[in-house]
């Protein structure tokens, strides 16, 4: 499970097997089990605190969004699926993160964690990680925050259409902001002054 030297994109996500809680019930899941699809891996530090519960319901909130450009959510930390379980059975408004359409992550061993190179170990916890893995199990973008700031669900998605264009459309590649919709650019010295010249 560790990986030794810094994980890096490009390079294939390291597999695990872990218990997750997925609609309230403990299931036993692989990093594998999602090839074929994009996944957005993401780390954080602790249940019941106070930045977690933001990114995992906005995640949750915008789980649809994901799913229909053929991607899953799963969401880390080193707690047990026993904790993870109480969390989402506290509602919201007491500090919960209430159900969530997608899985949590148990990794009370620190493996998972330390495979992905986001464990902090002086505080024992994860940091802020988060990871897009293509359809291939190959890492495509990587963050990480520190613990004190949460994430963009916004960027994440962007990143990873930006992603899924280039890999659907090998011969061009995405500039600084780009959305769907927006100009792309050719990679060629020649070629590419055509994007520079409309902008």
């Amino acid at each position: 499970m560790t990986q030794e030297g810094c994980l890096r994109v490009g390079q294939s996500a390291p597999d695990f097997t872990v218990t997750a809680v997925v609609d309230q019930e403990f299931k036993t899941i692989k990093l594998s089990d999602y090839r074929g699809k994009y996944v957005v891996l993401f780390f954080y530090p602790l249940d019941f605190t106070f930045v977690c519960p933001t990114e995992i319901t906005a995640f949750s909130d915008r789980y649809d969004e994901f799913k229909q450009i053929g991607t899953e959510v799963l969401g880390a930390s080193v707690d047990s699926e026993f904790s993870h379980l109480a969390w989402i059975q506290t509602d919201r408004k007491s500090g919960g993160v209430g159900d969530l359409n997608y899985p949590l992550v148990s990794d009370i061993k620190k493996e998972v964690s330390t495979a992905y190179n986001v464990l902090d170990p002086d505080a024992g916890v994860a940091l802020r990680g988060l990871f897009i893995i293509d359809k291939d199990g190959i890492i495509q973008h990587a963050t990480i925050n520190n613990l004190s700031f949460g994430r963009s669900v916004d960027e994440t998605l962007r990143t990873l259409q930006a992603i899924q264009y280039v890999q659907s459309h090998p011969d061009e590649v995405c500039p600084a902001g780009w959305k769907p919709g927006d100009a792309t650019m050719n990679p060629d010295p020649k070629k590419s002054k055509e994007y520079f010249a409309a902008i």
